[in-house]
């Protein structure tokens, strides 16, 4: 369209050198945002535009967006979205660094296997069927420990399928998690059946290893889409982000976990918790904290961070400290849960990993150690016991806008919906079209009124749970004001485009977005949704929401089409092609 940013729907590379201001350092001439659901792609163009956007590019098929924008303008555009209601979040796309502390020379053995009661846990499972995204680095891909269990993987900072470690750091971590069991050599991971995602997310600055926050989101989404179930992430800072919180959503929405290092600071980060990401402390081999780990009201589990032996880049073995390892240790604890009961969700596995916990320190959650130290045995146990099914529903109200306010254009639209476990996802229907879907809280959307006729329109609210419960919120009725302008003769078909997936993998649920305009108003368009020539779903208006569960149909590339058709009869489609 005409006066609007160029809105890119690939995953281009991230590589660029990082910016510094005092001690902060950050990519130059970008920033990272969320639009609410339901912003359509030009409305959100015309928003960055004016505020001096100049192209935005979607990290695959999340939500997530990549703002460029003119260099030394970033804090500025951060500070002028961060309150915008049609946004989620604004942010820096921080650099940050790896959280290893200096290499021990101690070389004794394993003690870490043995105090997290791995070897009664492998009784059960060794974690055959899981595989662990390790986001670092880049993995020793000849490594002799590591190898039978590396599958593909993915560089989001060069955009490319180069895995190789550039720093040593992220073929440490993946020994930590799953280097080979039983097979005559150096060590053994905690789940030393996994499979071993690697995703490159990593840089050199001044000869030491860091990440953006753009590439772990690029990264988790993509191993999201790939089939991993359990992510690492071993970097400084990360529960800070609201991308990666995003995309740890997003990951959780498939299936997945994913866990951070609590850092290697010996101090209070003051990170606000999250429940998108566990956050993992370390100790030693007395179960205290160890001396050189973070803390903070965020961490959610502690384990073994101190003298943990591992692999090493070419080849070796060797001792290394830092909750760089404690964080993997305990993602592959949840590796053996998900193998032991493949019927587990994500908030369930979380859950046992909390509840079966070593409690330490004070009685109860505390900043030093979550819920305590990570137990092996008796997560898998729990895991075996079968937990009792939730049937309990969610609930949804609409808290604004009010019943009977007037409103027109784009309208903020709040959602408080609660859970005895947790809300997987909210969707908003207006009248009898679904428009858009969060899957996450707090949740809220934009709805563009230009899609329905003025006058009284009902929204309500459905919220859902990882076991399948929904419930319905009460009807809100608001009055929708809106000049219309229409013209004389209608020979113009709508334009329609479906903005969420973009061509490539998809995995598991699929959220699909249609986003629709015509020259002579939103609200007389009628939307349909096909998939391999099916008809989904269908509504009017400007946007049209259907959540695909891709599990259903077969393995293979599939087609999506969106048809538009405007009150003149004109019509117009839109097809993207994906791969499950």
């Amino acid at each position: 369209m005409k006066n609007s940013i160029v809105l890119s729907v690939f995953i281009a590379s991230l590589a660029t050198p990082a910016f510094a201001a005092g001690q902060e350092l950050y990519a130059p001439g970008r920033i990272l945002v969320e639009p609410r659901a339901g912003l359509a792609l030009d409305g959100m163009s015309r928003m960055l535009q004016v505020h001096g956007g100049n192209k935005a590019r979607k990290l695959g098929q999340s939500n997530i967006h990549i703002i460029e924008l003119p260099r030394g303008s970033e804090r500025a555009m951060v500070n002028k979205l961060r309150n915008n209601p049609h946004f989620k979040y604004a942010e820096l796309d921080r650099a940050v660094p790896v959280v290893l502390t200096a290499n021990d020379p101690y070389l004794g053995s394993e003690w870490h296997i043995n105090k997290i009661g791995a070897p009664a846990a492998w009784d059960s499972t060794q974690g055959a069927g899981v595989t662990i995204a390790i986001l670092d680095s880049g993995v020793d891909a000849a490594q002799p420990d590591l190898v039978a269990n590396l599958v593909p993987g993915y560089n989001s900072y060069d955009n490319n399928t180069n895995t190789a470690d550039i720093c040593g750091h992220g073929t440490k971590v993946a020994g930590a998690a799953a280097a080979a069991t039983n097979n005559g050599l150096g060590v053994a991971g905690v789940a030393g059946q996994a499979r071993i995602m690697p995703i490159r997310i990593a840089f050199l600055n001044s000869g030491a290893c860091y990440a953006y926050f753009s590439t772990m989101a690029s990264g988790l989404t993509w191993a999201a889409d790939h089939g991993a179930k359990v992510a690492n992430i071993s970097y400084a800072s990360v529960p800070s982000s609201f991308a990666v919180q995003s995309a740890a959503n997003y990951l959780r929405s498939k299936g997945g976990l994913l866990f951070v290092s609590a850092g290697n600071y010996n101090r209070d980060e003051g990170f606000t918790p999250t429940n998108s990401m566990i956050a993992v402390s370390a100790t030693t081999s007395t179960d205290a904290r160890a001396s050189f780990s973070s803390y903070g009201a965020f961490v959610g589990l502690a384990a073994p961070g101190a003298n943990i032996y591992t692999t090493v880049k070419g080849g070796g073995y060797g001792g290394v400290n830092g909750t760089s390892f404690s964080s993997p240790i305990t993602a592959a604890v949840a590796a053996l849960v998900m193998a032991a009961n493949t019927t587990l969700n994500p908030d369930q596995v979380q859950n046992i990993l909390f509840s079966t916990a070593v409690d330490l320190g004070t009685p109860g959650r505390d900043i030093y150690f979550g819920y305590g130290r990570v137990n092996a045995a008796a997560a898998v146990a729990a895991a075996l016991a079968l937990p009792p099914p939730d049937t309990t529903a969610p609930t949804a109200t609409v808290a604004s806008p009010l019943a009977n306010s007037t409103v027109s254009g784009l309208v903020p639209v709040s959602v408080t919906a609660g859970d005895n476990v947790a809300v997987t996802r909210v969707d908003l229907k207006v009248n009898n079209t679904v428009v858009a879907s969060d899957i996450s809280g707090p949740f809220g959307f934009i709805w563009d009124s230009n899609g329905v006729a003025n006058g009284m329109n009902s929204l309500v609210a459905i919220a859902y749970d990882a076991a399948g419960n929904a419930s319905t919120s009460n009807a809100v009725a608001v009055n929708v004001a809106n000049t219309v302008t229409r013209p004389l003769a209608d020979t113009v078909p709508p334009v329609v485009a479906i903005a969420n997936p973009s061509p490539g993998a998809v995995n598991g649920m699929v959220s699909i977005a249609v986003n629709a305009s015509d020259d002579s108003g939103a609200a007389g368009i009628s939307l349909s949704l096909y998939i391999d020539g099916q008809l989904k779903a269908s509504g009017s208006g400007s946007t049209l929401s259907f959540n695909w569960n891709s599990r259903k149909d077969a393995p293979g590339s599939h087609t999506l089409q969106a048809v538009a058709r405007d009150q003149a009869g004109n019509t117009a489609s839109n097809t993207v092609q994906v791969n499950r």
